[in-house]
């Protein structure tokens, strides 16, 4: 897979099907950045030209404390400072902005109740490697549904039937496909299944 950068944010990635073919497709960095505060995109991107915040900021007439502020995520970025940003930097007319609504979309959604199963009958040790309060138990829910069903109890499990229902376990279920463990011994060249 090859990949090139064009003028903004756009991505042209051509990955190879034979000597004769390649198949190309554009992925715009909104959708790989949607979601993350549009000042840590803003950082990146300044480290990536080795350009310092402090002279970029005079450069587009703003503060530095508070082009500093936007770039560690304190301060929310407004339309008029993005849009003299994206002038100054030659991207697309109104990037910024669109990440910065799509930050804030994604701020008011983790205000809002989530949905969840009952957390006090799934112990929180069945997802040792991430807090159980941070899980997004929809967009997860073929992990949760797998991992619950081959480390839960049963409590845990009828939990979990009862939070996603049969379809969505029937359909997560049918990715697992269990095979048996074999040991092999050193001495004989047998191999036993259990």
């Amino acid at each position: 897979m090859v990949q090139f950068i064009t003028k903004g944010w756009t991505v042209n990635i051509y990955t190879f099907v034979n000597k004769n073919v390649y198949i190309c497709y554009m992925k715009s960095y909104i959708e790989k950045f949607k979601g993350i505060h549009p000042g840590i995109i803003l950082d990146r991107e300044l480290k990536k030209r080795a350009l310092s915040q402090r002279p970029f900021a005079l450069s587009i007439g703003e503060h530095p404390q508070t082009l500093n502020a936007i770039t560690k995520g304190k301060r929310n970025l407004n339309t008029s400072i993005a849009l003299k940003i994206e002038r100054k930097l030659g991207l697309d007319e109104g990037t910024l902005a669109i990440l910065q609504t799509y930050f804030d979309i994604n701020e008011e959604k983790k205000k809002l109740p989530q949905n969840t199963p009952n957390l006090s009958i799934i112990r929180s040790s069945l997802f040792w490697d991430t807090d159980i309060n941070k899980i997004d138990w929809i967009k997860q829910s073929k992990a949760v549904i797998q991992r619950v069903f081959e480390r839960g109890n049963e409590l845990e499990i009828n939990e979990i039937k009862h939070f996603y229902g049969t379809a969505t376990i029937n359909e997560a279920m049918k990715k697992i496909v269990v095979e048996p463990y074999t040991v092999y011994s050193k001495t004989e060249k047998k191999n036993a299944v259990l």
